[in-house]
C-alpha cells in the first residue's frame, strides 16, 4: 500500500481498492453466488435494509475463500490492521429490485472504535460488488471520519462527514473500518445488487460475531498452517457445532 492510500484511509475511514477481479474471476464468483442463491436458500435470511444474506457461505460455497484471501484484498488489510489478521465473518448479500421512490438508509456502527490501534481499527470489512453499482442502484454508503476525530452520534457525524455513496463496476472492492458510520442505501431500482462482504479481525482479540460457521477443513484440517491460523479464531457457533457432531459429520 502506498502512502497516499494509507493517508486517505486514516483521514476517511475507508479506501476504494478499484476493480480487483479479472473477467474470469468475476464470472467464477458470480456463478458461485448465483448457485448458492438458487440451491441454498434455506441458509439465507432477511437482514435490515432490504437485504437477504447468507453468513454461512464458507459451508454452502467454500470457494468464497478465494475472495476472502484474495491477494488484492488481504495485502491492504494487513497494511492497515497489522500483519497478524484473522477471519471474523462473511456474508454474501442480495438486494432485490425496489419499487418505492423513498431512499432508505439505516446508519450504524458495527462495533466501538478500538482506541489502542493506530487507526482505531478493531475490525475491518471488505465489500466486493458482483454487480454494477451506480447512482441508479442500491449501494454501500459511509460517512467519512478521520482516525483522529471525536466520535459523534449519528446526527452529529452525518452533519460533519456527510454521506458518500460508493459506486463501481462489478468486481470493485473497498475496505472500511466497521466502527465508522455506514449503511446500505436502498433506492428505487430495477437492478439487483450482489456483494460479498468479509470481516477481518486481530487474532489476539475476541471473535466478531456468531454469524459465520467456519469449516474444519479450513481451521483444523487445511495443509497450510498459515490458513489454519487465519481461520483459527473460532466463534461460539463454530465451537458448539463441532463439539456436538461426531467427527465423520464434520464439514
Amino acid at each position: 500500500m502506498n502512502q497516499e492510500d494509507y493517508t486517505f484511509f486514516r483521514e476517511h475511514g475507508y479506501l476504494r481498492l478499484g476493480n480487483i477481479l479479472t473477467d474470469g474471476e468475476l464470472a467464477h464468483y458470480t456463478a458461485i453466488f448465483d448457485r448458492d442463491w438458487a440451491e441454498e436458500r434455506e441458509r439465507w435470511y432477511l437482514a435490515p435494509v432490504h437485504q437477504m444474506i447468507n453468513c454461512d457461505a464458507l459451508v454452502s460455497s467454500p470457494e468464497v475463500d478465494g475472495i476472502i484471501r484474495h491477494p488484492k484484498i488481504i495485502k491492504p488489510v494487513r497494511a492497515l490492521m497489522g500483519e497478524e489478521v484473522c477471519f471474523s465473518e462473511i456474508c454474501i448479500r442480495h438486494m432485490a429490485a425496489y419499487d418505492s421512490p423513498e431512499v432508505h438508509r439505516s446508519w450504524h456502527r458495527d462495533k466501538p472504535h478500538w482506541e489502542e490501534h493506530r487507526l482505531r481499527i478493531g475490525y475491518l470489512q471488505a465489500v466486493v460488488y458482483l454487480t454494477d453499482v451506480d447512482e441508479t442502484t442500491h449501494c454501500f454508503s459511509i460517512s467519512p471520519e478521520s482516525a483522529n476525530q471525536e466520535v459523534l452520534d449519528v446526527e452529529g457525524q452525518l452533519e460533519r462527514g456527510g454521506i458518500h455513496d460508493l459506486h463501481g463496476a462489478a468486481g470493485t472492492a473497498m475496505l472500511f473500518n466497521v466502527s465508522v458510520l455506514h449503511t446500505a442505501t436502498v433506492r428505487k431500482t430495477e437492478a439487483e445488487r450482489k456483494s460479498v462482504q468479509t470481516y477481518y479481525g486481530h487474532p489476539h482479540r475476541e471473535f466478531l460475531s456468531n454469524d459465520s460457521l467456519v469449516p474444519a477443513s479450513l481451521w483444523r484440517d487445511h495443509p497450510d498452517a498459515e490458513v489454519r491460523s487465519f481461520y483459527g479464531v473460532l466463534n461460539d457457533k463454530t465451537r458448539e457445532y463441532y463439539e456436538k457432531l461426531p467427527p465423520e459429520e464434520h464439514c
